[in-house]
């Protein structure tokens, strides 16, 4: 996941993206990264919300369609991508080894999932087990994970903090996944589920399955286009559609033709394609460095990387329409739905960046600014606050009338502000998660 300890920097030529000297701070990402946050907080809130229109939320798994609410998450996946190239450069830049290199990349897609597990394994606690309830095992498990992941000052009489608080967070997560327990409906106990490791785990995941394609061939600015074809045509292979045509029509197999009846053979696939799974969500990072090239690495007049960019989004836009017959769906993972979220977040990129950092223009997003400087500062605060209410027992946010209809979508404007506005004081504070 992107964070807001990075700073987002054009540089004039491809060279520069491999150690020199770069310059020009790109405003755009950070921007569009704060939008996309808000409007996590919000339609995150609004699921709670009751009697709205069906577009309000999430497609139900079986509807070949998708919504706004659909495109958050693999925006956040794009804008990880589009960060990804700059982080590699500045961190070969301080210091050049492969392996510090390598060893940070695995350090942060393991802390995500670590945290992510943390956050979904929540509500399964069994408080008498545990021996703490629910909210008082989130709070320990996630406030270690936010003192290790803290951004210290490096000098002065609170230097020491960087060097002793980390270790305490290290200890309050590891005495949080050791008391963790859970009562299934049979009453077997059990321990953490490792199968969903909510956002963050996923997109850690997605992370580091992207750097091992774009890592060792950065040099060559081929190469992410060529990922990209090859994850999207992964995607397009590993739907059951494409699985069934492939199984009946192409190979006239009589064993795969009951394969395909009786089970999950994409998922079964996905193995085989580890790390990179199904190659839905690392396309979608992978479509993040692809733009980055076009605007950053390549040395291109400002009239050239938008025709470029506008070029790219119309290509991932019609081939999104022309794969629609495998399905359209966030939960199943479809390349239209990757594709098409592509093409909407590359001409929202073009469009702010022609008004943020060529204009300069940047004034009115300075509610989105944490969010998008601090994002996981920001990305957690929402958890926070329902751990603070349930460990509190203050009911005043659990009124009827801020969970349906009309009243309830205001509500979540109210909620999104006040994360904003804490997220802003906090950033203020230098108060700031990093990865």
């Amino acid at each position: 996941m992107a964070t807001a300890t990075t700073t987002h920097v054009a540089p004039h030529a491809s060279s520069d993206i491999t150690g020199e000297k770069i310059s020009t701070r790109i405003q755009s990402i950070d921007i569009l990264r704060g939008l996309n946050m808000a409007l996590m907080i919000f339609v995150n809130e609004l699921a709670g919300v009751h009697g709205l229109p069906w577009w309000t939320y999430h497609a139900k798994t079986q509807w070949d369609v998708m919504t706004y609410v659909d495109m958050v998450y693999p925006g956040f996946l794009f804008l990880v991508g589009m960060s990804l190239p700059i982080a590699i450069a500045a961190r070969l830049k301080k210091n050049p080894s492969q392996i510090s290199l390598w060893g940070h990349i695995a350090l942060r897609s393991f802390s995500l999932w670590v945290l992510g597990l943390i956050l979904a394994n929540g509500s399964k606690v069994d408080p008498v087990l545990t021996h703490m309830s629910r909210r008082w095992w989130e709070i320990v498990g996630v406030f270690g994970c936010s003192l290790f992941l803290a951004v210290y000052p490096s000098k002065g009489k609170f230097a020491i903090l960087g060097k002793v608080l980390p270790w305490v967070g290290v200890a309050m997560v590891a005495v949080c996944y050791a008391l963790f327990r859970h009562t299934g409906k049979d009453g077997s106990v059990t321990w953490i589920n490792f199968g969903y490791p909510e956002i963050l785990g996923l997109i850690g995941y997605a992370y580091f399955a992207t750097c091992l394609l774009y890592v060792p061939f950065r040099k060559y600015l081929w190469a992410p286009v060529v990922s990209l074809v090859g994850l999207v045509a992964l995607n397009a292979l590993t739907t059951r559609p494409m699985m069934n045509y492939l199984f009946v029509h192409a190979l006239w197999l009589e064993k795969p033709l009951w394969i395909v009846r009786h089970l999950d053979v994409p998922e079964a696939l996905n193995g085989w394609a580890f790390p990179w799974e199904s190659g839905s969500s690392c396309s979608m990072v992978m479509a993040g460095v692809v733009l980055t090239v076009i605007f950053v690495q390549i040395k291109w007049e400002l009239n050239k990387k938008m025709i470029v960019a506008l070029g790219y989004a119309l290509a991932t836009g019609a081939l999104g329409y022309a794969l629609k017959g495998l399905g359209i769906s966030k939960n199943r993972g479809t390349p239209t739905w990757g594709l098409w979220t592509m093409a909407a977040c590359i001409v929202l990129f073009m469009a702010l960046y022609y008004l943020c950092d060529v204009k300069k223009i940047t004034a009115w997003a300075a509610p989105v600014r944490s969010a998008g400087s601090n994002t996981l500062t920001t990305y957690l605060l929402p958890d926070y606050w329902g751990m603070i209410i349930g460990v509190t027992g203050i009911t005043l946010f659990r009124a009827q009338m801020l969970h349906e209809h009309w009243t309830g979508v205001v509500w979540c404007f109210i909620f999104t502000g006040i994360i904003l506005g804490i997220s802003t004081l906090l950033t203020r504070a230098k108060v700031r998660l990093s990865l």
